[in-house]
């Protein structure tokens, strides 16, 4: 009989007592232990099991869960003979940043400060007897909500201390999602007091800590070593790309399979496959979303179950306000195709609006990229990356998330693209101007935009919202060449029913075109000299069915010409 599937839990302790579906990981703390890195940051996607997994560390390791080694008879780690005696050896510090999602800063240190003053109480044993000082007594109980800052950075390194005289071993100290806070700093604007005040206390607690055995730290993203990790020499770094723990976060094919035969659903392989699989870790390509496979496994249905499981909020900000360069990798990247970056995995958050390196990086850390092939340059010593979208999953996401972008305003987009269908110019002259004046702020990049570059920046990203909502009946391109040149949009028709269409965008140059309405005539006639149409031509579509339009701009005015 299959075990049963619950969603939700993360405590390995009731995953096991409760027999519910599990799937062996428990090889990873004989590697880890055997790698003998003290402090080892792990970055994976969200829901990839980096929770479970440290629940997993602590009830082997930890002296509070000497009687829980009954948990890993049945399993791979137990094989080990020599395992056994280190099952509830060590006094573990284990802590969680995944709830710290505040607004503002005061907030953080509130949150964080309630986090370690839970730590010292669960520890409030240590007050009893004289294995601390009076001096020291004082310090355990001014760890407190409303602590002042030194006390707090320096709070784990003193509970490191203190155990370790406790127990007579030195500790081993779990951080889950420690970037959790970072990414908040980032949306909510305090990012540079969070990082002066992490930067103190991961110092005190992994760096200068002298009562250290080993240490996990996971999280999304690798922030970079100055702006957090403060001289970290110490620091053993497993990214996406990194082969180190590839196969214990996520489940390999091998796993999807016997558990797909488990619940006698191996017909649906293939269109699991679509959807879910496509994560890369170093050079496994095989790795399954954890998360969407527990749910389909439940409920037996496809659906957008990891890409729903948070706002998406930091990517959706990043994108839509991106460059248009941005913009037009994400064309790409929605039409199927790969695009070809420099990546940099140590990313700065408060360098992600003029970074593009470390968008691609952040988005392929979180999970949406996949690294389908690299390219080492010789000459400059830089790895360039290959990347496409990971699944179909992820895919639909992209496309709601464009959506958004424009039904979230009362714009008149979806009439406009009502009114280009009928080929009704004065329509969509109309709906034009509502959604320009509506949507032009929208995909500034939140700094001062010249008036050249904010029609750049709108309709790059209106053409993903063509793409997203026309995709079944157009292929929609921006930017390519045809002719003699690059035109700005064409609509391709994918049967003979449709008009093929090109649009050219156009800023009014007050120099030369007196009215929007000569700059119109710019843009039409750039179309005919520049013979963009010749891409649709070659494919066999007459010039009786191919349309063009020229949008002229001035500020949020738009005038559109044919």
């Amino acid at each position: 009989m299959p075990r049963r599937v619950s969603i939700g839990y993360q405590e390995f302790e009731d995953i096991i007592r409760n027999d519910l579906f599990y799937i062996d990981k428990t090889a990873f703390i004989k590697e880890w232990w055997e790698g003998r890195d003290r402090v080892t940051l792990i970055t994976r996607p969200r829901r990839f099991g980096k929770t479970l997994t440290m629940s997993m560390v602590e009830n082997f390791f930890s002296v509070a869960r000497v009687k829980s080694a009954e948990l890993f008879r049945n399993l791979n780690i137990w094989k080990d003979a020599s395992y056994h005696k280190l099952q509830g050896s060590y006094p573990v510090i284990s802590i969680t940043f995944a709830n710290v999602k505040e607004c503002t800063f005061q907030a953080t240190k509130q949150r964080m400060n309630q986090i370690l003053t839970d730590l010292y109480s669960k520890h409030i044993f240590l007050l009893k007897g004289t294995l601390l000082t009076e001096e020291e007594k004082k310090y355990f109980k001014s760890v407190t909500m409303n602590m002042d800052d030194t006390v707090a950075t320096l709070a784990i390194h003193k509970m490191s201390d203190f155990l370790s005289r406790y127990y007579g071993k030195k500790v081993i100290l779990l951080l889950d999602e420690y970037d959790t806070p970072i990414q908040e700093a980032y949306l909510n604007g305090y990012w540079d007091e969070l990082s002066s005040f992490l930067r103190s206390m991961f110092n005190a607690a992994f760096k200068t800590n002298p009562y250290l055995e080993r240490a996990i730290m996971t999280g999304i993203t690798r922030i970079r070593k100055g702006s957090i990790f403060s001289d970290l020499n110490n620091l053993k770094v497993v990214t996406t790309t990194s082969d180190e723990y590839a196969e214990y976060f996520g489940f390999t094919e091998e796993e999807v399979c016997a558990a797909l035969e488990e619940y006698h659903l191996s017909d649906r392989l293939q269109e699991i496959r679509c959807w879910y699989d496509g994560f890369t870790f170093g050079e496994r390509r095989d790795i399954y979303n954890p998360w969407s496979i527990l749910n389909y496994l439940s409920t037996q249905k496809f659906s957008l179950y990891w890409a729903n499981t948070s706002s998406n909020g930091l990517v959706n900000t990043l994108i839509q306000k991106g460059s248009k360069d941005i913009k037009q990798k994400f064309e790409n990247l929605l039409n199927g195709q790969p695009i070809d970056v420099l990546i940099d995995e140590q990313i700065i958050y408060n360098q992600l609006s003029v970074k593009e390196s470390s968008i691609w990086s952040l988005l392929l850390a979180s999970g949406y990229l996949k690294v389908v092939k690299t390219r080492f340059n010789e000459r400059n010593g830089r790895t360039h990356y290959q990347l496409e979208l990971t699944n179909k999953e992820v895919r639909i996401m992209f496309e709601a998330m464009v959506h958004d972008w424009f039904s979230d305003y009362d714009s008149g987009y979806n009439d406009f693209i009502k009114a280009l269908l009928q080929a009704d110019i004065k329509a969509m002259n109309t709906y034009m101007n509502r959604v320009a004046l509506t949507t032009f702020s929208f995909f500034d990049s939140g700094g001062k935009a010249t008036t050249g570059s904010e029609p750049e920046r709108f309709y790059h990203g209106f053409v993903l919202g063509l793409l997203v909502d026309l995709g079944e009946r157009y292929s929609v391109t921006s930017n390519r060449e045809s002719g003699f040149g690059r035109y700005d949009v064409i609509l391709e028709p994918k049967t003979k029913n449709d008009d093929a269409i090109i649009l050219e965008f156009k800023v009014q140059d007050t120099n030369d075109e007196k009215t929007l309405l000569d700059t119109v005539k710019a843009a039409l006639d750039q179309i005919e000299r520049k013979r963009y149409d010749v891409s649709l031509l070659e494919k066999g579509i007459p010039k009786t069915k191919i349309r063009k339009y020229g949008f002229a701009f001035q500020g949020k005015q738009v005038l559109i010409g044919k």
